[in-house]
């Protein structure tokens, strides 16, 4: 009895032991917490915000302000409530900062690579592996041969493709489903110009991978079967085989001969000083990210311009009357060239307010790799920065009655620089930016030129997702022919 009385008081100091070490560790934690957190808000002053949901933060709230349609009401009540120019929260897991207006967007664009440098989230870069090696000298590469005077040469090509999407999808039909039907132009002129395919048994056979590829970049990035990350993981390699093997090709068919070193983006990157000594795999890498950029984002514009002109029957006339006179300037055999692009300029108001009302991303994100002050709030090494289009295109003290579309206030307005960026700016300036303005001009072009347009649902909600905006039901449009 005496051992068992023994035995008791033994185990009940071990566990008064134990029970007062836990107790030591929680306090000595908490002291610890307590007393580098009060260190930290002495000595850094964070921006004003709120971190939200623990783990998730804001990221909800964030992405569901998009789906119902109003991706501003995220960032417009925190200008509010917070700062009107920078703002703090937590987004795809991280702790970020959301710089708003011009000042925001100017430091954010100006400070690339040496404050700031490009981010995406894990999801994105797994699926994009060149986006992890893509410095400034890839950049500079690619700009370098997407600049106007490159693209120039391309505009008949562009209008051949048309007239055949025009001919095959568009002429004979009572009605399409608008979205579906850009995407099919987009992805087209895509293959044509990029690498210089347009058997439609191979264009068919890609378009469906890269459907699935874009669904997974900001997903969350578990690799399991179903998901859309696998789904975007499997596409993407799939699509990586199948380019590999056409860069490979174009190298031979360039020593022999057989290719031209001017006849598409692949060969002028191949020709490249630097592109030269690329591995085939990584200018196949290279070449997806800019077809994800060439055709899925500019298909969103294409859909966008559709709904505007059913919509506005002032604005079309305009439009279609700019578009007259071009084509009465030409036999009727005669392709598009650089001089009828640079006539429409009326057309191109009409897209930069469609790039202004529904830009075809919201905004993007930077890495801070330092640690710097911005409006005297201290922004520290490694977090996520996001610039948004929706801290100035929406705001009325940039744009009058900014719902209003309104395509002549491009016409001499001096806009307010970094306030109209819909394809963002900086070191990350988007490189396409010439190629898409002449891809969607051709395709206003021959749209107007055929048909007059009527909305079938007279209101379709918007989705607004980080990838592009869309219409809800996808834009199904009754076509008219004009009557010759």
């Amino acid at each position: 009895m005496k051992k068992v009385h023994q035995l008791t008081s033994l185990v009940m100091a071990m566990f008064y032991a134990s029970l007062f070490s836990l107790f030591t560790i929680v306090v000595s934690c908490l002291l610890r917490f307590a007393f580098f957190k009060s260190k930290s808000a002495a000595n850094i002053n964070l921006p004003p915000g709120r971190r939200g949901w623990p783990v998730i933060g804001e990221t909800v709230e964030f992405v569901t302000a998009g789906w119902k349609g109003h991706p501003e009401k995220f960032i417009v009540d925190r200008m509010k409530k917070f700062s009107h120019h920078v703002f703090r929260t937590s987004l795809m897991l991280e702790d970020a900062a959301v710089f708003c207006g011009p000042e925001g967007n100017k430091f954010l664009f100006s400070n690339e690579n040496k404050l700031v440098r490009f981010w995406l989230p894990a999801s994105a870069r797994k699926i994009l592996p060149f986006t992890q090696y893509c410095g400034d000298d890839i950049a500079k590469m690619v700009r370098y041969h997407l600049k106007p005077e490159t693209i120039r040469q391309y505009v008949p090509i562009i209008d051949m493709v048309a007239q055949k999407h025009f001919e095959t999808r568009w002429e004979g039909k009572d009605q399409i489903l608008t979205h579906e039907t850009t995407k099919n132009f987009t992805f087209l002129v895509a293959c044509k110009i990029f690498f210089s395919i347009d058997e439609p048994e191979w264009v068919n056979n890609l378009s469906g991978p890269f459907k699935r590829l874009a669904p997974g970049l900001f997903s969350i990035p578990i690799n399991l079967p179903g998901t859309p990350f696998r789904r975007a993981i499997n596409a993407r390699t799939f699509i990586g085989k199948e380019l590999t093997a056409i860069v490979k090709q174009r190298k031979i068919d360039l020593a022999n001969g057989k290719a031209s070193p001017t006849q598409d983006i692949l060969s002028l990157l191949l020709g490249d000083d630097y592109g030269k000594y690329m591995a085939d795999t990584a200018i196949a890498d290279l070449i997806i990210g800019l077809m994800i950029g060439g055709y899925d984002s500019t298909s969103s514009t294409c859909t966008f311009i559709v709904n505007y002109l059913a919509e506005l029957p002032e604005i079309y006339e305009k439009v279609y009357k700019e578009q007259t006179e071009i084509a009465k300037s030409k036999t009727s055999k005669e392709l598009l060239n650089w001089d009828d692009i640079s006539k429409m300029k009326y057309s191109w108001n009409v897209v930069s307010e469609v790039l202004r009302l529904v830009p075809p991303t919201q905004g993007t994100f930077r890495e801070a790799i330092c640690n710097f002050t911005f409006r005297q709030y201290s922004i520290p090494k490694g977090w996520k920065l996001y610039w948004s289009t929706n801290s100035t295109h929406k705001n009325p003290n940039f744009f009058l009655e900014p719902e209003k579309f309104d395509p002549s206030r491009f016409d001499s307005q001096a806009l307010v620089p970094y306030t109209y960026v819909p394809f963002g700016g900086g070191c990350h300036l988007c490189p396409g930016k010439e190629f898409a303005r002449v891809e969607l001009l051709v395709f206003i072009h021959h749209l107007v030129r055929k048909f007059k347009l009527k909305k079938i649902f007279s209101k379709e909600d918007i989705i607004f997702d980080l990838l592009q905006p869309k219409l809800a039901k996808g834009l199904p449009i009754h076509l008219y022919p004009h009557k010759l």
